[in-house]
């Protein structure tokens, strides 16, 4: 969600703060902001909109210092504008949050009975107009922040910053990540590894409930008892942390080419050097107790969830339940014994998967996550913790870590059934070749690309587009129509193809586009059947397709994509692509911002 950046060191902290808020842009944001401490003085710059306004205030109004705090805010509590974005101030503090204060309003309650009133709409300035208060009445800056931590509930990751204190920030994290670099004679606080990247290799990342005090030389920090805590320094590739377009024109334009890179990286982690067997980390997983699979996520990764209980069922016949998060997290099922409880997010920490998570921690048999950060709390807080090895993905909307994270599942689901004995060791071989072979396969889809920029061109005419799809192609329905419609802006949904009759059949008309993907596979001709009535009420079909299928159901076509042709089970990863591209192009024919859209962070870490 928002970017948090702190900065002690012995330059000038503002280009240091902007550039790595310029790194944090992918997770979303509305509104920007520092502020530095210079000569002792305390002062702050801010803006609404891209980074871009925040650099031209800075233009006009420099802000100088060797200490400072920045933030990217995506709005929670009142709108975006100059006097809601961050870093806040109330007396000689200065605050920037990630999270939600929950009793913010019984918070400001109590102080308006003291006098002090707000001048914002956030729950930010709460945090800050507490701790102003407790050194108005005699406290230290740190048992200022102490005593305010005590009283906050929610999620927050907090970075505080003092008038009169040049070496000094104070950090607290519960529920949201926050990280602490650490250099020579300089020492750095951020939300994530990518933001800390150019400035340090060496990161600790605080523990739920820690708090951390930072100066130039030294780094303290304290667990939720007030405890001193060691907590380990780990070392971070700074290859993980670059971040360029190489020659695209967007993030998302980046990642889509790279699938076939980063699934053969995911192949050989998995497969090996041989790439007859599967090998997973840590000892692996024991299947054979395991009578149930509980999937929880959010978003596409829930999507790939779905696309996993069809492999998990079908090729290990174990019972699966896919959830999204939010609602298994409150609706608190049972957990029986024997259950594998697996959660999937790119980021590692999503807010309401981390807290499912949680809910199963002393009920499931074994909790494993599937994730794109190694070091996230989601990763550490599980039994094994399975990289999907995507790399850094800037683009708002999921397709490098979609695909990786469905290749993982794959692959998971294919070490279920043999353990479980349910898939011949001439099956097994088969698909492990078929995914050896994957990535040369995504090489050659991606030459659907001219053809899904042609159709955008008339897709983004479009005020609706359906999208249809049965058995694995069910859920990549589902993926196809959220990408269509948070980054082109289209009204975009999908059903089950069977369930077209029982109600969307409705909506056809010549208007609108039906996206239908349908490989020929044991299911193609009752697809067909269906896309058959599409046509019959004037719906304009894109059928994607294999070269087998798109020669059996060629009359009434309006447009169509040919995809090679693979093992049905390697379908879901396949048809991903095409499905990204038509968003894509689609978006770009719009003018949207792709790589960023409107109302939507990279990684959600409030509810």
């Amino acid at each position: 969600m928002c970017g948090i950046i702190g900065y002690l060191g012995n330059h000038e902290a503002s280009p240091f703060l902007v550039e790595a808020l310029k790194r944090l842009e992918y997770r979303g944001y509305d509104s920007s902001g520092i502020a530095t401490i210079n000569n002792g003085v305390l002062d702050r710059r801010r803006a609404v909109g891209k980074l871009v306004n925040l650099s031209d205030v800075l233009v006009h109004a420099p802000l100088p210092g060797k200490s400072g705090i920045g933030h990217t805010r995506w709005a929670t509590h009142g709108e975006p504008s100059e006097v809601n974005a961050h870093p806040h101030r109330a007396g000689k503090v200065a605050v920037v949050h990630n999270g939600i204060i929950e009793n913010f309003r019984e918070l400001r309650a109590e102080l308006s009975q003291k006098g002090l009133v707000p001048v914002s709409e956030t729950d930010t300035e709460t945090v800050a107009m507490l701790t102003a208060l407790h050194i108005q009445e005699g406290l230290s800056p740190v048992d200022a922040v102490r005593k305010t931590l005590d009283r906050l509930e929610g999620a927050f990751a907090l970075l505080f910053l003092f008038d009169g204190e040049e070496d000094l920030m104070i950090a607290a994290r519960k529920g949201s990540p926050l990280a602490i670099g650490h250099g020579d004679g300089e020492n750095y606080v951020g939300s994530d590894a990518l933001a800390l990247g150019p400035l340090t290799d060496k990161i600790t990342y605080l523990e739920e409930g820690d708090w951390a005090v930072v100066t130039r030389h030294s780094i303290t920090i304290f667990d939720r008892e007030g405890n001193v805590a060691n907590r380990e320094m780990r070392r971070v590739s700074l290859d993980r942390t670059q971040v360029d377009k190489a020659g695209h024109k967007h993030f998302m334009a980046k990642e889509i080419a790279e699938q076939p890179q980063v699934i053969a990286e995911a192949v050989k982690h998995y497969l090996g050097q041989s790439g007859h067997s599967i090998t997973l980390p840590d000892g692996g997983l024991d299947f054979t107790g395991i009578d149930r699979l509980v999937m929880v996520a959010c978003g596409t990764a829930y999507y790939a969830c779905l696309t996993a209980k069809y492999w998990f069922e079908q090729l290990a016949r174990l019972p699966v339940e896919v959830d999204v998060a939010s609602e298994f997290r409150y609706r608190e099922p049972p957990v029986t014994e024997g259950t594998l409880a697996l959660f999937v997010s790119q980021s590692g920490e999503t807010a309401d998967t981390l807290a499912a998570l949680r809910y199963c921690r002393d009920k499931a048999e074994r909790i494993v996550s599937v994730v794109n950060v190694p070091e996230s709390s989601i990763a550490r807080e599980s039994d094994l913790a399975l990289p999907i090895l995507a790399g850094t993905e800037i683009g708002v909307a999921s397709t490098k870590a979609f695909s990786c994270q469905l290749t993982v599942l794959l692959i998971l689901a294919l070490e279920a059934a043999r353990q479980k004995g349910r898939i011949s060791e001439e099956r097994l071989e088969s698909l492990l070749s078929a995914l050896r072979g994957l990535p040369a396969t995504l090489g050659n889809a991606l030459e659907t690309d001219t053809m899904a920029e042609a159709l955008s061109l008339e897709l983004a005419e479009a005020q609706d587009i359906l999208f249809l799809g049965r058995g694995l192609m069910y859920p990549l329905a589902l993926e196809g129509a959220l990408k269509m419609k948070e980054i082109s802006y289209i009204h975009a949904e999908a059903y089950a193809s069977g369930e077209l009759k029982h109600g969307p059949i409705a909506l056809i008309d010549k208007h609108v586009p039906v996206v239908v993907m349908a490989p020929r596979d044991a299911l193609f001709e009752k697809t067909v059947s269906n896309m058959q009535e599409v046509m019959a009420r004037g719906g304009r079909v894109v059928l994607i397709s294999d070269h087998a299928g798109l020669e059996a159901a060629q009359d009434g076509i309006w447009r169509s994509i040919e995809m090679p042709m693979v093992d049905p089970v390697l379908t879901p990863i396949l048809y991903a692509l095409p499905a990204q591209l038509m968003a894509y192009h689609t978006a770009v024919a719009k003018g949207t911002d792709v790589d960023q859209p409107r109302n939507l962070a990279k990684s959600v870490t409030v509810e």
